[in-house]
């Protein structure tokens, strides 16, 4: 059949409009012109392992500090996300293990000083996390500082028990460092060390710099509680002072800080029960080995500042079974230091 010569023109002019509607609108979905093309590679970096580091620039888990994600910015969570807590305690707290609770708080001044005041109320195993520290403590009484969600910043309230004898209290907060060290290693893909006798050292640049310290304080008489600090994603420009550093400067494969943070405890749980199990024996636990093997401060010039303004320089030779730091002086003696700052000096 054949169409009147006026609807065939009209089917004509209805083909070449869908015609260019399609040219116009570019190629169908599912088109392998459509395909993303590939990112440009950035340049190759290292990790302390030596292992190419990853692109990360696109992870929504490593924190870039921009005006879009300073304080109060609705950007913040998407660069520096708040803690997991449910999956945290789905994963970390277990009938008949170490963790009992955990709690996450917005900012509070000190977890170690929360924690302590409630010692006498909570069970051994108790876990406070913040968010933000406003007044953190180190040893000696430093302060210790950093932007809300960009490191970890935690307490655990810990009872030896009688089978511990209280003098062998001293290696918690070294039990804790190898920990903490070997935590970072594994979830961040960091290489670290320790420097004597609770400090965290990890490599920016060639230079090792401090990225995180232990606190460990008694509270009431059968408890002790162990603060850790950790920076995770801090930037240069916000390190509080020159010599510190962070897992994000020295080049960590992730600063998520959910997984470092289930590492982490789970690392002192281990050691933890391990040296227990022992009677707090550091040597048949393996402890006082797994220490002096991760102690960067071993084999080096040191300068020990005492109490009484009194200095100690020498080699540091051994960690001896109270968990002391030995030194070979320059008089062909050797002195155990239990207390004090240690500075590491270069090698003549």
């Amino acid at each position: 059949m054949r169409l009147p010569a006026g609807l065939r023109i009209c089917l004509l002019r209805l083909g070449v409009w869908l015609l260019i509607r399609s040219v116009s609108a570019g190629p169908a979905i599912g088109s392998a012109s459509l395909a993303t093309p590939p990112r440009p590679a950035s340049p190759p970096g290292r990790t302390a392992f030596g292992h190419a580091a990853p692109d990360r620039t696109a992870d929504p888990r490593v924190a870039r500090m921009t005006e879009h994600n300073a304080a109060g910015s609705r950007w913040t969570d998407l660069e520096r996300p708040p803690l997991n807590t449910p999956a945290l305690r789905r994963g970390l707290i277990v009938p008949g293990r170490l963790w009992t609770s955990l709690d996450v708080v917005t900012a509070t001044g000190s977890t170690n000083s929360d924690l302590a005041a409630r010692a006498d109320e909570l069970p051994e195993g108790a876990v406070l996390v913040a968010e933000e520290q406003t007044r953190g403590r180190g040893r000696m009484d430093r302060k210790w500082s950093a932007p809300a969600r960009s490191g970890l910043f935690l307490s655990v309230l810990l009872r030896p028990g009688p089978d511990v004898p209280v003098e062998r209290w001293g290696w918690l907060p070294l039990l804790t460092g190898v920990a903490v060290a070997t935590a970072v290693a594994r979830a961040a893909g960091v290489d670290t060390a320790l420097k004597w006798p609770n400090d965290l050292l990890v490599k920016v640049g060639g230079e090792e710099r401090k990225a995180g310290g232990i606190l460990a304080e008694r509270a009431a008489d059968d408890a002790v509680v162990v603060g850790i600090g950790l920076n995770v994603s801090l930037t240069e420009s916000e390190l509080p002072v020159p010599g510190a550093g962070s897992l994000a400067l020295a080049n960590a494969v992730s600063v998520d800080r959910d997984p470092l943070l289930r590492a982490v405890l789970r690392g002192v749980e281990h050691w933890y029960g391990t040296w227990r199990d022992a009677a707090g024996d550091p040597a048949a636990s393996g402890l006082q080995e797994a220490y002096a093997a991760g102690c960067a401060t071993l084999g080096r010039p040191v300068r020990a500042e005492l109490p009484g303004e009194r200095q100690l320089v020498g080699d540091a030779v051994a960690i001896d079974g109270d968990g002391r730091l030995v030194i070979a002086t320059e008089g062909g003696g050797q002195e155990a230091v239990g207390a004090g700052d240690v500075v590491h000096l270069r090698a003549a």
